[in-house]
C-alpha cells in the first residue's frame, strides 16, 4: 500500500510551488489530476534549457515536478469547464490552487462552492503573500519573496550584497510548507471528517528557515552581517582554501575546534587568548582563516577532508553540481530514479526523499503530455466520445 493510496488531488497549480507541493503526493501515492488550459497549460512547460522540449510542452522546467501525475485540460473561465469541475470535486480529497486571491471566487469555484458539494474537502491556496493582508492581491515570483522575507539581506558579503539564493528557495519551501499542512488537514479529516481551507503564503513559508538569524535581530537587537561563505554562529566555520581548491569546515563544538588544531599543525592556537573561546574566535575569524589556510594549502582537499572526519571534525570537498548529483551516497539513497517517457527518453528526476519503510514513494509515470488523461478522465465522469469530442471543439477541453 503506497502513503496516499486512495487520496485524489486536483491540483490547478502552475510553475513552481503549487506543483512541488502536488508533486510529494504524488510520490506518496496520491491520484493527482494537473488540471490546465488547454491554450498551453502550465506555463513551466514552457521553460528550460532545452529548445525543444519547450517547443512541445515539455519544458526541463516541468518535467522537473510533474512525475506521477495526469492531466486534464478545462478552459475554467467556460460554464461547461466548470460544470466538470464541480462534478470532479465530491471525488476528491483535495484541491491545490495557487492563483492570485479571488480569482477561483470570481470563478464560482471558491472554497465555498467547493465545500457545498464535498464538505470533506481539504482546500489549499497558495500565493506570494497569503489570502489577506495589505500586499495580499500584489504579484509575486520567488525573486520578489526573495528580497521582501530578508533572505537577500543575509546573503552575499561586503562585495556582493544583496544576493539571491541561486535556486527558487521561496517558491520551493512554500511548496514543501503546503504539502506538510495538506498531509495534517487530511489527518484532521480523519479523525473528525472535515475539510478545511489552507492559506499558505510563500513569504510566510520562508521567513521561519531564517530564525536563528531572525531570533539574533528580535531578541539579541543585533541584525545580521553579511559574511559569505563563513558561519556566523562559529569560527572555524565556512569555506577554506586547499592546495587544489576550497572545502568546508564546520567546527562548531569546542573539541572540534581543538581537533582542528592538531590535525593542521597548529596545537599552540588552542591556548592562544584571541582563539580559546568561541565568541572570540568569531571576533578574530580573519585573522584565524589566514592562519588555518597558510596549513590548509600544502596539502590537497581530499587529504583535510579525511584528516578531519576522521577527528570528528564535519568536513567535506565543495562540489559542482554534476558531481554532486552523481555522489555514490545520492545514488545509494536513490534520490534520482529514472522514468521512460516515450517522445523523450529516460528522464532523471528527484523521487521522495522521505524513506517511509512501510510505504515507500516511487516515481511510477513520467510527466503527463498535456490533456494526456482528458478523455480517461471524462469518461470515467459519464461523458461520451462523441460528447468529448465536441467539448473539444467548443474550446473546454
Amino acid at each position: 500500500m503506497r502513503l496516499l493510496e486512495g487520496v485524489r488531488v486536483l491540483d490547478l497549480t502552475n510553475v513552481l510551488a503549487g506543483p512541488f507541493a502536488t508533486m510529494h503526493l504524488a510520490l506518496a501515492g496520491a491520484d493527482v489530476i494537473k488540471i490546465e488550459n488547454p491554450d498551453g497549460g502550465d506555463l513551466a512547460r514552457k521553460l528550460g534549457n532545452v529548445p525543444a522540449l519547450n517547443q512541445e510542452l515539455m519544458g526541463t522546467s516541468f518535467l522537473a515536478q510533474n512525475a506521477n501525475k495526469k492531466s486534464l485540460t478545462l478552459n475554467l473561465k467556460l460554464p461547461e469547464a466548470q460544470a466538470i469541475f464541480l462534478a470532479l470535486v465530491p471525488t476528491a480529497d483535495v484541491v491545490v490552487e495557487n492563483f492570485r486571491p479571488g480569482v477561483m471566487a470570481r470563478l464560482g469555484l471558491g472554497y465555498e462552492a467547493l465545500r457545498a458539494v464535498n464538505p470533506r474537502v481539504v482546500y489549499c491556496a497558495i500565493s506570494g503573500f497569503g489570502q489577506t493582508g495589505p500586499d495580499a492581491h500584489k504579484p509575486a515570483y520567488d525573486q520578489i519573496i526573495q528580497g521582501l522575507s530578508g533572505a537577500m539581506d543575509v546573503n552575499g558579503d561586503e562585495r556582493l550584497h544583496p544576493l539571491r539564493c541561486g535556486f527558487p528557495l521561496c517558491d520551493t519551501v512554500g511548496g514543501l510548507n503546503a504539502a506538510f499542512a495538506i498531509m495534517g488537514a487530511l489527518y484532521h479529516r480523519e479523525r473528525t471528517g472535515e475539510g478545511q481551507f489552507i492559506d499558505i503564503a510563500m513569504l510566510d513559508s520562508v521567513m521561519p528557515l531564517m530564525a536563528w538569524v531572525a531570533a539574533n535581530l528580535l531578541i539579541g537587537g543585533l541584525p545580521p552581517v553579511p559574511m559569505g561563505n563563513d558561519n556566523f554562529t562559529a569560527a572555524p566555520s565556512g569555506v577554506f582554501a586547499t592546495l587544489d581548491g576550497c572545502m568546508n569546515i564546520a567546527a562548531n563544538q569546542q573539541a572540534q575546534w581543538e581537533s582542528v588544531c592538531d590535525v593542521v599543525g597548529l596545537p599552540e592556537l588552542k591556548t592562544d587568548e584571541r582563539f580559546r573561546k568561541r565568541d572570540v574566535r568569531k571576533a578574530n575569524r580573519a585573522l584565524l582563516t589566514r592562519l588555518l589556510e597558510t596549513k590548509l594549502k600544502e596539502k590537497p582537499t581530499t587529504y583535510w577532508v579525511d584528516a578531519l572526519n576522521a577527528k570528528g571534525v564535519p568536513s567535506g570537498d565543495i562540489l559542482d553540481l554534476a558531481t554532486a548529483l552523481a555522489q555514490p551516497q545520492v545514488r545509494h539513497r536513490g534520490t534520482i530514479q529514472s522514468v521512460h517517457e516515450p517522445g523523450i527518453g529516460d528522464l532523471k528526476l528527484f523521487n521522495l526523499t522521505a524513506k517511509f519503510e512501510k510505504t515507500p514513494g516511487a516515481i511510477e509515470t513520467p510527466p503527463p503530455r498535456l490533456s494526456a488523461h482528458t478523455g480517461e478522465i471524462l469518461g470515467a465522469l459519464g461523458y461520451s466520445p462523441d460528447a468529448i469530442d465536441a467539448l473539444r471543439q467548443k474550446g473546454v477541453i
